[in-house]
């Protein structure tokens, strides 16, 4: 496999499960599909190495990366001011 296509498809799935993160936090969430990618991969990579870490194994699953993914969803509203159901404002931060 070529390295784009790695690239493409590492994309699409950090889209997949990125989408999966937000959708399961009610309200809408201000960000792009490019955002929303980078959340999924950031979500899977620490998913797989907590997975590694505990079980001395490769992988850590759709349903727990989707898990980590909707946690860094969670601390990117609190980090705009939000809550759990209010997502904030993009560019205001928490007095």
């Amino acid at each position: 496999m070529s390295l784009i296509a790695y690239i493409i498809l590492l994309f699409v799935t950090g889209l997949f499960v990125g989408a999966l993160a937000r959708l399961a936090l009610p309200g809408r969430d201000p960000m792009t599909l490019f955002q929303t990618a980078l959340v999924g991969i950031a979500g899977s990579l620490a998913a797989g190495l907590v997975y590694m870490a505990l079980f001395h194994r490769n992988g850590g699953g759709i349903l727990l990366s989707v898990l980590f993914s909707t946690a860094i969803v969670y601390a990117i509203r609190r980090s705009r001011g939000g809550d759990l159901t209010r997502p904030g404002e993009p560019g205001r931060r928490r007095p």
